[in-house]
């Protein structure tokens, strides 16, 4: 029987969907942590384990019921950062990671769903440790990913995230390219920072 170049195509592409998922499985598995235990911090504030991208583990408010976000997701982190870090609530506490990012919004102005000054990527702002990163969604999350800068060097920055296994740190290489600072990941969106 021979295939035609279509079902070559799908069977392709099933092939590789299945690994990517097979892949992403190990990293979680490998795992010797458990639900909830603290893996990483940044100035005081924990990064928790989540098992898997997909487990929710109940809804995580303040005292006087200000929304951070579904547990030990990556939402809830970055919004528990902001709140205990920076004393910071947003107007809008609810939506997917992605949403985080208004790509209505120019460059360097404020993001009045968020409260923070919003950056393009690339942008005319060099990114900044504290900064709110945005990523859009991919094959495997439609709902996209934040997390929070922890270094900026000249060429590189570093990132802090929760739910993305026990790997809680990543790199990505910073470009100048004239006036625009653009960080070297196709799937980042932008920052976001409180002034």
């Amino acid at each position: 029987m021979k295939l035609k170049p279509r079902d070559i195509f799908i069977l392709i592409t099933m092939i590789i969907v299945l690994g990517g998922i097979i892949i992403y499985g190990l990293k979680y598995s490998k795992a010797n942590s458990t639900l909830g235990e603290k893996v990483d911090s940044l100035n005081g504030v924990s990064v928790y384990y989540n098992g898997a991208m997909n487990n929710v583990s109940g809804r995580n408010t303040t005292a006087d019921g200000y929304n951070l976000g579904l547990k030990y997701q990556c939402v809830e982190f970055v919004k528990r950062y902001y709140y205990e870090h920076y004393k910071h609530r947003m107007p809008d506490s609810y939506g997917h990671a992605k949403s985080f990012f208004n790509p209505n919004i120019k460059d360097g102005n404020k993001n009045k769903q968020r409260d923070l000054i919003q950056y393009s990527n690339p942008s005319i702002s060099r990114p900044e440790v504290g900064d709110l990163v945005v990523y859009s969604g991919n094959l495997f999350n439609k709902y996209g990913h934040v997390s929070i800068i922890s270094k900026v060097s000249n060429n590189t920055i570093e990132v802090i995230q929760q739910n993305v296994g026990t790997t809680t740190r990543t790199s990505f290489p910073l470009k100048q390219q004239g006036n625009m600072w653009n960080i070297d990941n196709q799937r980042i969106l932008g920052w976001l920072r409180k002034q």
